[in-house]
């Protein structure tokens, strides 16, 4: 039962669910125990709750079922919550299109539902987060620098997003818990080194650095931790483009292992790779893969973005 009064109200205040809305909930079986609470406190709440159950993905980015496709653009709102992730999907980027409210909850726990990012002052992260995304509208080179290793890459054309964890409007989507603004990097731009040491996608928090070296807007060699994992899941083609540059806004969210929180951690930056046709880039690969790392040096266009981690104006 205090499961189902958090999810109300992390309903409510997230996606400011009303009586009589159609209230989707899609998840696998790895996460049904907790995507069960949400469909009860969809239906306390007053909506056409409607919980739909799929067989786990092997990866995040891999596409659902088409009947969830589909129930996902009937609905008014919807919560994904499962194992892999649903976020970089044309599922749900169809949905977005017409007019649905969507939060993605890849890989979350029950821990993750009552402390950390999800506990929030989400109007001070929303500023912030639409404060670092206009930095990236108006830009067009990224440098990071971080421990003698560096990244450039354009941004140029490319449009911001920010992903606030309040999503009121129709076709208003992001994670959630959340709290980073992100961009598609121009494809083929990118050139450099970068020393994960944050956490990585399917390897976990790391304990060693992680070193990346990238060529023409691919990862061309991984050295250190979780090298091998990463590579196996990206694999030899599409997957091994960059594809998102972040950054984390939310000072309440903890580096624990799990993306979904570690991503948004203020301080932390990540760099993905594989698919960012949904969010303003050109390639469909099926997997998407994120790399944090911590306390950056960050400039756009030579104007400092963030120092050591620190985010000047935040």
């Amino acid at each position: 039962m205090e499961l189902i009064a958090v999810c109300k109200e992390i309903i409510i205040k997230c996606l400011g669910l009303k009586q009589g809305e159609l209230f989707l909930v899609v998840t696998d079986d790895e996460k049904k125990k907790l995507a069960e609470a949400l469909y009860q406190a969809g239906k306390a709440l007053g909506a056409e709750s409607m919980l739909f159950v799929m067989n786990d993905r092997l990866k995040s980015g891999e596409e659902p079922p088409k009947p969830v496709a589909a129930a996902l653009v009937a609905a008014d709102a919807a919560i994904c919550i499962t194992g892999h992730s649903m976020t970089h999907t044309q599922a749900k980027k169809m949905a977005v299109a017409s007019g649905t409210r969507v939060a993605t909850m890849p890989g979350i726990s029950e821990d993750m539902f009552l402390e950390g990012a999800i506990t929030a002052d989400y109007a001070q992260v929303s500023r912030l987060t639409r404060d670092v995304t206009k930095r990236l509208d108006q830009g067009k080179q990224v440098v990071i620098e971080k421990d003698g290793h560096t990244l450039t890459f354009s941004i140029d054309g490319r449009q911001g997003v920010p992903s606030t964890g309040v999503y009121l409007h129709p076709s208003e989507s992001g994670n959630l818990p959340s709290g980073e603004a992100f961009i598609a990097p121009v494809e083929g731009s990118a050139e450099g080194e970068l020393l994960v040491d944050g956490s990585v996608v399917g390897v976990g928090c790391l304990t060693q650095p992680l070193l990346l070296t990238i060529e023409k807007g691919r990862l061309v060699r991984a050295e250190g931790q979780g090298s091998d994992q990463l590579l196996e899941i990206l694999g030899d083609g599409l997957g091994r483009n960059v594809a998102e540059f972040g950054i984390g806004t939310n000072r309440w969210a903890r580096l624990t292992g799990n993306v979904l929180e570690d991503e948004k951690v203020y301080g932390t930056v990540h760099i993905a790779f594989g698919s960012n046709m949904t969010f303003g880039g050109e390639v469909e690969a099926g997997v998407h893969i994120d790399c944090v790392f911590r306390s950056p040096n960050v400039t756009i266009d030579d104007d400092q973005l963030m120092e050591k981690g620190n985010i000047p104006f935040a």
